[in-house]
């Protein structure tokens, strides 16, 4: 497994992958609908990085334990929401520590952090949420206090949106210094009038020959009376400059474009 990003390390645009584990029975019921993925979209766009994917996971412990195993096979970075309370349905800090292979033991600053504010009413179950893997360090929290836990690229923080928003864009301070939007992709767009995505095939796949580097998407809106289709270019500024003049080029000796 890759090892952490020194602190002060900036990871070069295109090395990370990001992705996201969201936890929570109610969310795959239906009783509650997930914010945490918009809010992580635009957390990550202000340092130039975008999230690759997302598990939507219940809190079946086997189950996440699995997950945890995958996410941590690809090495990325990753934001998991919900799962570090103090009841028996948070399983969040067990199955990561089962998916490491490693033990669970009381952090203690943390320890400190209940005993502080609760006092004798931390015990015996407040101080439940202490019990983290071996090695994991904290993540603080700014609405109540009661902090999340990172562990090998893992970054463990509350199913409420209003404390893992702060929580989320502090670990991207931590672990991406002085990385901004323009350190990461760019995308332009141009949109087709009576063109239909069919037609367009050929420009499409001439265009991934000629930039593989670049992602290229093909979306018709159905809005419209007439076809529209519009065409997406993502990737590093210069490249996708590049690769705008040559969509233009063959679009209009397709006879898509006039100009």
């Amino acid at each position: 497994m890759d090892e952490p990003t020194a602190p002060g390390q900036v990871e070069a645009p295109g090395e990370t992958e990001i992705g996201a584990v969201i936890i929570g029975d109610e969310l795959l019921s239906g009783k509650r609908r997930d914010r945490h993925q918009e809010h992580l979209t635009a957390a990550l766009a202000e340092k130039g990085l975008e999230l690759a994917w997302v598990r939507i996971v219940g809190d079946h412990a086997g189950r996440l334990t699995q997950t945890f195993r995958e996410t941590l096979a690809t090495g990325a970075e990753v934001f998991s929401f919900g799962g570090i309370g103090a009841t028996p349905d948070d399983r969040t800090r067990a199955c990561l520590a089962e998916a490491l292979g490693l033990p669970l033991q009381p952090h203690p600053d943390f320890m400190s952090i209940l005993e502080e504010r609760f006092g004798a009413e931390a015990w015996p179950h407040r101080v439940r949420m202490a019990e983290l893997p071996e090695g994991a360090s904290l993540i603080p929290n700014p609405v109540n206090g009661i902090p999340g836990l990172s562990c090998q690229r893992h970054h463990c923080v509350p199913g409420f949106p209003v404390m893992a928003e702060p929580m989320v864009r502090w670990v991207l301070d931590q672990r991406f210094p002085g990385r901004d939007a323009a350190a990461g992709s760019i995308e332009e767009v141009l949109v087709l009038e009576n063109v239909t995505e069919s037609r367009l095939v050929p420009v499409l796949e001439a265009m991934e020959a000629a930039f593989p580097d670049l992602r290229i998407s093909c979306l018709p809106r159905m809005d419209r009376q007439a076809p529209q289709v519009e065409l997406g270019l993502r990737g590093p500024r210069a490249r996708v400059t590049e690769g705008q003049a040559a969509l233009r080029q063959q679009l209009i000796s397709g006879g898509f474009l006039s100009h």
